[in-house]
């Protein structure tokens, strides 16, 4: 529509189909978001836009989102900041930017109590594209946002591995790194091209990373209302209908055997009880529980070097572990 009200009469016309579908076919909604970037109104940003007419335009669009998707019954909300970042340090105020998103979040969380809403609020990194620096670059860095803004407690993460390689990681980095913080809440399941530097939104297909991803997936428990989520597309040289469907199907297949490889893996508990004993002497010595436990001081460190000399030098391993994780995979 051409204007908010009429964009919203439509919205909510198309939604009432879609109700009347999932009621029909039992389907149900995994998560709902808000396109922020690709209007040109968005072209500065939507929450951190230096012009506080489009910061209220999104906030109308955030508003109606999380409306229709409490009415989809939809498990999740998911926010990504395509354009909430920068093109030029120049013209731009990092700091404001991150305060006007952050109250943005804020807003969004007081509106969800007010009403009664119970969808997991999610956030999904990705370090750029369209913007050249995205506030949200990874995992650790949004992690480290929300605890700066008192919003650690409202959200949870939306992982897609082609945004984490992207952002100079392994695949699988921000989705570990998300769980051993309790903040991983889905996941976009795609894979990107290594060898290019933009989001490729490959199916998933590496047989090695659908295990390591379902291998966290299993160390948490599963799920609590997130998924795996299929945002990808066939390559432009798959022009053939059926491409779309062999891609689907491929990458099911491809992290359901993962979950099997994963769930062998768990079962003998080889790699874990190779990872626990790397790490023993924090078990087995006091001044390690002590240290942990925030309870030591320099002194005793200092101390404890002295008493025990030059330490020995431990191999890491890595070829072993290697070894072992593709005993599981291909063996």
């Amino acid at each position: 529509g051409d204007t908010i009200e009429k964009s919203f009469q439509n919205l909510e016309a198309v939604t009432d189909y879609m109700l009347k579908k999932q009621e029909e076919t039992g389907v149900s909604l995994l998560w709902a978001t808000q396109n922020l970037f690709s209007n040109p109104r968005y072209m500065n940003g939507g929450m951190t836009n230096p012009d506080l007419h489009v910061f209220c335009y999104a906030a109308a669009q955030i508003q109606k989102v999380m409306d229709v998707n409490n009415k989809l019954g939809g498990l999740n909300h998911v926010f990504w900041g395509g354009r909430e970042g920068y093109q030029s340090l120049l013209n731009t105020q990092i700091k404001k930017e991150c305060d006007h998103m952050a109250a943005m979040y804020k807003m969004a969380v007081d509106y969800a109590k007010r009403k009664g809403y119970k969808a997991q609020f999610l956030l999904e990194p990705k370090p750029r594209e369209p913007s050249k620096h995205q506030y949200d670059y990874d995992a650790q860095t949004t992690l480290a946002f929300l605890h700066e803004y008192d919003l650690i407690d409202h959200f949870k993460l939306n992982i897609e591995p082609n945004h984490t390689t992207l952002a100079g990681h392994e695949a699988v980095h921000d989705i570990i790194i998300a769980s051993e913080y309790g903040k991983l809440g889905s996941i976009d399941s795609n894979t990107g091209d290594t060898l290019l530097g933009w989001d490729t939104d490959n199916f998933p297909m590496d047989l090695a990373q659908t295990t390591a991803v379902m291998a966290v997936v299993l160390d948490q428990g599963g799920f609590a209302t997130g998924g795996l989520n299929f945002d990808c597309k066939v390559r432009r040289e798959s022009v053939e209908p059926e491409d779309l469907f062999l891609g689907h199907i491929g990458a099911m297949d491809c992290y359901a055997l993962g979950l099997r490889k994963a769930a062998k893996m768990k079962e003998e508990g080889v790699l874990k009880s190779m990872l626990t004993e790397r790490y023993l002497s924090w078990s087995t010595d006091p001044l390690g529980a002590k240290i942990e436990k925030g309870e030591a001081s320099l002194e005793e460190c200092v101390e404890y070097a002295k008493s025990k000399g030059e330490p020995q030098k431990i191999s890491g391993k890595q070829e072993l572990f290697e070894m072992v994780r593709n005993r599981f995979l291909y063996g």
